[in-house]
């Protein structure tokens, strides 16, 4: 008996190495398949579209003559399930991906990432030529408005009101989700510097600080000059004097200005002429920095209320009209 046990036992060694091997030939047939290099040679975006199986997209690939054998797929998430869990959005295909490596980026939502920079001390206006012609973003037209009444606010007047920084996006994001964090990322740096305001400032609101902080990003990019500037405002509107401020004279005028201010333009009485109305202009005329905020709520201790351009991106404060006038003579009038 034992010897029939063990004849049959002989027999059928080779039949289980003939499996093994076959098993292991077939897992290694699929390994590689998953670890061949994508036949690419420059990065290439590909949409995987809602309702998009695994099966579909490496056959998209193969379309493209990027892949080879994309039948094998289905027999290699039977091996490796996790690979078949793939997500929607738009991605990349680079240079030396195997197909695991990409895989892996699907089944990650690793999606293309597109960034904007929304330019500090510009203005709306200034913004929407970008907004317009952000790839893979739908543009719309009313989307300040929009946010704003998301927000509960119905004044329909967006300016200054966003945070000006780089914001990253995927493809087919609403515009308006990305100005949502825009506008709330604004209201967050407005509250905190109206909460560590300095007890001097002659502001009554959180949007009058807007509006300072607005002109100071328009006076100076001077770091160490911002809340120079600031003082020399504030210190103007405790003694009840016009902040007198070209920036004002500028966006008042609008598409007429043209690069310079004349005495005519001095004159007008514009809603935004502060060398015509008192006190502030009505809304900001800019999207304001972080440091312009902090700047207008932070005055500098000083007695400044005049100041006049090098021409060389610095300005020359006075405290008196007399010292004053010695520098616009020595830098605006090119006389000593």
């Amino acid at each position: 008996m034992n010897t029939i046990k063990t004849r049959i036992f002989a027999s059928l060694i080779p039949v289980f190495t003939i499996i093994c091997l076959g098993g292991y030939w077939f897992a290694k047939d699929f390994i590689d398949y998953k670890k061949q290099p994508l036949s690419i040679t420059q990065a290439t975006t590909l949409n995987v579209a809602p309702g998009t199986s695994v099966l579909k997209l490496t056959q998209q690939l193969e379309d493209q003559q990027m892949l080879t054998d994309s039948w094998k797929t289905r027999f290699l998430v039977k091996l490796e399930p996790q690979l078949g869990q793939i997500k929607t959005g738009l991605y990349q295909v680079l240079p030396g991906d195997t197909l695991a490596d990409f895989l892996n980026r699907v089944r990650l939502g690793q999606e293309i990432v597109f960034s904007v920079t929304l330019i500090e001390g510009k203005t709306i206006k200034e913004w929407l030529p970008v907004l317009q012609n952000l790839p893979h973003m739908t543009f719309d037209e009313d989307v300040f408005i929009k946010v704003l009444e998301a927000n509960g606010d119905n004044s329909g007047l967006p300016e200054g009101k966003f945070f000006p920084e780089t914001y990253h996006y995927h493809a087919g994001e609403n515009l308006a989700s990305l100005l949502q964090r825009s506008y709330s990322m604004m209201q967050t740096h407005l509250a905190q510097a109206w909460q560590q305001r300095d007890p001097d400032l002659k502001l009554t609101t959180p949007y009058e600080l807007l509006i300072i902080a607005s002109i100071i990003e328009k006076e100076t990019a001077k770091a160490d000059e911002r809340d120079w500037v600031s003082a020399v405002f504030n210190n103007r509107l405790k003694k009840g004097m016009r902040l007198q401020t070209d920036p004002t004279i500028i966006y008042g005028m609008g598409d007429r200005y043209k690069g310079n201010i004349t005495r005519k333009d001095i004159r007008e009485k514009t809603a935004f002429n502060t060398y015509q109305i008192n006190g502030l202009p009505p809304t900001p005329i800019a999207a304001p920095s972080k440091a312009s905020l902090y700047a207008a709520a932070n005055p500098a201790k000083v007695d400044y209320i005049y100041f006049v351009s090098r021409n060389d991106g610095s300005h020359v404060f006075s405290t008196t009209l007399q010292e004053h006038n010695r520098a616009v003579n020595e830098y605006q009038r090119k006389r000593k």
